[in-house]
């Protein structure tokens, strides 16, 4: 199942998207839907962010390639931080590029993990009971202020500096996704999410662990090799096999 939210001259709906059309449900995407009886062409509405988290939780150096070209080893243990609900965006909106801060604004394509119901200390046996689904994500990065801060907060936190979408895909198994991402066409990522040093039920335990998870909240679970420099008018586009793909362009941010 693939549950969008969206919107048309009649407001904000979730809904889900069956071949060409949304099928608009009531309230939430939590627990048993319930369906208006409203559908809506897919061609027709404004595809949003599959969903506002309360917080982003993100995962640094998750592929052992990535943290090498880093320059590092893969940790032992995951590197979590944490990415403002303020830099969500969705599919087809900007990337403001603040360049008056940022010389360098980097892509990191990821898997997107959408917490399903309130959570802690959730072992990793059981961590499919508490995951609403996956989408695509971008961690967009200003990588010299991530280099010159030596903490994350402000490199990762920027406005719009976390696109997320098309949708939210309910039945697919990240276990061995492709992940690509382009920039105008070109691929500059390619890798497969089987090569995760730690796995999505491995991070749900660990970051519940840590902090209470919220429905709707959103653990990234880390970059591949490739990630390099934006440009404003780049467009960037991260694909994950069995659940969609998740284009934005860049601009100026003032």
């Amino acid at each position: 199942m693939r549950i969008a939210r969206f919107s048309t001259d009649e407001g904000m709906s979730f809904g889900v998207v069956e071949e060409n059309t949304v099928a608009a449900v009531a309230a939430h995407p939590f627990g048993e839907l319930t369906f208006t009886g409203q559908r809506y062409p897919l061609a027709d509405v404004r595809l949003l962010a599959p969903i506002l988290p309360s917080k982003v939780i993100a995962i640094g150096k998750n592929y052992a390639d990535h943290a090498r070209e880093m320059g590092g080893e893969p940790p032992a243990e995951p590197v979590i931080f944490a990415k403002p609900s303020t830099a969500v965006i969705g599919p087809g909106e900007a990337v403001a590029y603040p360049g008056k801060l940022s010389e360098r604004v980097d892509f990191e394509g990821e898997l997107a993990v959408v917490i399903g119901r309130m959570c802690r200390e959730v072992p990793a046996a059981r961590a499919a009971e508490v995951i609403l689904g996956y989408t695509c994500a971008n961690d967009v990065t200003a990588r010299d202020l991530q280099q010159k801060d030596g903490q994350w907060t402000r490199a990762k936190g920027f406005d719009t500096f976390c696109p997320l979408g098309p949708w939210i895909e309910t039945e697919v198994d990240p276990s061995d996704l492709a992940i690509t991402t382009t920039v105008n066409g070109e691929t500059r990522q390619d890798a497969r999410t089987s090569l995760l040093l730690h796995d999505v039920p491995a991070l749900v335990e660990y970051v519940s662990q840590v902090m209470t998870l919220l429905p709707g909240d959103v653990i990234l679970t880390g970059t591949p090799a490739g990630v390099g420099p934006l440009e404003i008018g780049d467009e960037v586009t991260v694909t994950i096999e069995n659940v969609g793909s998740l284009t934005n362009r860049v601009i100026a941010r003032d």
